[in-house]
């Protein structure tokens, strides 16, 4: 069984755990090369993608007081962070030729929660303690770190899709209530609400009501996950072993909702080829009122509106569960130590300092009890970058202000992608998919479902 890390007071008090900005390279230049580890026995090497809280972002500093604590007990012990470059599917697939082949010593791996399933039927990753994942990690981010019963990885942040709007927007627009989070908010009202902007259009660069992530990628995938879980209850067109599903007329529920979703009188045009850098820049230009975007995004948007300019709901009708969990390689020569350290990264401290810094964290007790990042994070004096000082609002605790009202909900009740380990073939599938549906000239919602419907039979088994 392994230790519970101890308090992280002594351990963090050298930290400040800043606010998120993007950008940030965790391993000085980035690159993955091969670590060193096989050549220093005590060498933990930890491979993940980008930290969204910036250089010397909270992953680093939770890596560089595990460091110091492994230094004062003299173990010989130490972790090395090594960020990939690229988007998520090209570190996808950098880890799976690196591990597969053996070419780089990474003892853990950060992983999408969509690819669990597929490192661990491959053999890549090991079974972990079943009390690494407890009960005070959220229900359906728990799922995540299982497949076929057993635990393969540890929750180490989270993530879920949410709508930032422009409160000033709607104000001018004559709308009395501004505050969206009050009640749930629905689609057809969403709608409701474009449609007075449009009338009442703001002033400057406002174009249209709202944008999100189109272009063909994930982000695709992700809207329109929650656009068909939304119009087809228990939305499932993928088994546990891969096997397709799912039938035309679930097909064509799912197309009708994406396409009310994303119709050109609603949204931006240019969401058709944004990814999550492009919908964030036309929303903090004003351009639309509304966005759909992750919950990293909340700190930085607090530093470009005020409290008064800027609020946040959860997404109307269904929202995905996103975020990343860490598991020990098959490969590894120190699995036992690796699994020491996961374990103190996603404790209820470190959990609180990824919280404070931006990140969904994946333990209810980081939004609820008196658990503290034991570093000054409620005001941080200044950004990473030197951007300025934090803007973020925070409640009594110091933790932001929409965390326990708004981010912990959310997240009870996400829905998940497909769990399978040929999540690869139907997330390219879907993505390829819909490319009609954002060309000129698409075809009807059941000739778009039936064509959906070949490919992804042609893709996956049956």
């Amino acid at each position: 069984m392994f230790r519970r890390p101890a308090a992280l007071l002594a351990l963090l008090t050298l930290l400040v755990l800043p606010a998120c900005t993007d950008g940030g390279k965790g391993d000085g230049d980035g690159t993955p090369a091969a670590s060193p580890a096989k050549d220093t026995p005590g060498v933990i090497v930890v491979a993940s993608g980008r930290d969204v809280t910036g250089k010397n972002g909270v992953r680093q500093q939770l890596i560089d007081a595990w460091n110091l604590r492994e230094q004062r007990a003299g173990s010989g012990y130490r972790a090395r962070l090594v960020e990939l470059p690229g988007s998520a599917d090209k570190q996808r697939s950098q880890l799976l030729g690196a591990l597969q082949s053996r070419s780089a010593s990474y003892d853990v791996v950060n992983l999408d929660v969509t690819w669990v399933p597929e490192f661990a039927a491959a053999g890549l990753i090991r079974t972990l303690p079943e009390d690494l994942v407890d009960d005070d990690v959220i229900a359906p981010v728990a799922e995540t770190a299982r497949w076929d019963g057993d635990v393969y990885a540890v929750p180490f942040n989270s993530d879920v899709g949410l709508l930032y709007y422009r409160r000033d927007y709607l104000e001018r627009a004559g709308v009395e209530q501004s505050d969206l989070s009050a009640d749930r908010l629905t689609w057809d009202r969403l709608q409701e609400l474009v449609e007075t902007l449009d009338a009442h259009p703001a002033q400057g660069s406002y174009s249209k009501g709202w944008t999100t992530q189109l272009a063909a990628y994930e982000g695709r995938t992700v809207n329109a996950v929650e656009a068909f879980a939304s119009a087809v209850e228990d939305f499932a067109p993928v088994d546990e072993d891969g096997h397709y599903t799912g039938t035309v007329e679930e097909l064509t529920d799912g197309i009708a909702e994406l396409r009310r979703r994303t119709a050109a009188p609603y949204t931006l045009q240019d969401a058709h080829r944004s990814d999550e850098a492009g919908s964030l820049s036309d929303f903090e230009k004003g351009r639309t009122a509304f966005l759909r975007h992750w919950p990293y995004v909340y700190p930085t948007l607090h530093r470009t509106f005020t409290e008064e300019q800027l609020g946040v709901a959860p997404l109307p009708d269904r929202a995905v569960l996103g975020g990343q969990n860490l598991a020990v390689t098959e490969a590894s020569q120190r699995p036992g130590k690796a699994a020491e350290l996961i374990e103190y990264l996603t404790s209820r401290e470190s959990e609180r300092c990824l919280l404070d810094a931006g990140f969904a964290a994946t333990r209810v007790s980081a939004y609820e009890d008196d658990v503290r990042c034991p570093t000054d994070t409620a005001a941080p004096s200044a950004s990473p970058t030197g951007e300025g000082a934090d803007r973020v609002p925070r409640d009594e605790g110091g933790r932001p202000a929409y965390a326990r009202t708004i981010l912990l909900p959310a997240l009870k009740s996400a829905v998940h992608r497909p769990r399978t380990p040929l999540y690869g073939a139907f997330t390219q599938t879907l993505i390829a998919g819909l490319d009609p549906l954002f060309a000129g000239g698409p075809p009807g919602d059941e000739d778009l479902a039936r064509q959906l419907d070949e490919a992804l039979r042609k893709a996956l088994p049956d």
